[in-house]
């Protein structure tokens, strides 16, 4: 499997990084979009970084415009409506696409390592969301449809 925290990666202010910057803590890599229906969910991503960060957690936003449009801003624009509209604390990356053959190499091994329901590999919708371990290994994959919230007693266990 690819080694998840050498992949190279740019912030939302243009910065490059890996998730070496992570590494150590349990992560939630959620792609996101300002236009979904979704996007509220940006406030339950934000309870569980304030809940569980302290203890060695972050949530980290991918946003991606591959459905329906509904990531059309700017990398500043996007940041400026998280942080405005949901205070979010967490980082949020550079838009990246999640499927087909410009997909990140995230979300490659990502769905590698976890694919959907009946083997798939594609993500279905924004907001679809990966557990990592503090040792890098992909633990679970969650629907666009599953809360933010409903998530705790996943995380919880690998703190």
């Amino acid at each position: 499997m690819t080694e998840l925290f050498t992949l190279p990666l740019v912030l939302g202010d243009g910065r490059p990084t890996t998730l070496e910057a992570w590494r150590g803590q349990v992560l939630l890599v959620v792609n996101t979009a300002s236009q979904c229906g979704f996007t509220p969910q940006y406030e339950g991503l934000q309870a569980l970084q304030r809940d569980f960060g302290p203890r060695g957690f972050s949530v980290l936003a991918f946003p991606c415009n591959q459905f329906r449009g509904q990531e059309p801003g700017s990398d500043a624009e996007i940041a400026a409506f998280c942080t405005s509209r949901f205070a979010v604390s967490f980082p949020v990356f550079a838009k990246v696409e999640v499927n087909g053959p410009g997909a990140h190499p995230l979300f490659q091994a990502l769905k590698a390592a976890q694919p959907g329901l009946l083997g798939t590999r594609a993500i279905k919708w924004n907001f679809s969301k990966f557990l990592i371990a503090r040792d890098g290994r992909v633990v679970a994959r969650f629907a666009p449809t599953t809360r933010p919230e409903a998530l705790r007693g996943a995380i919880e266990p690998l703190l």
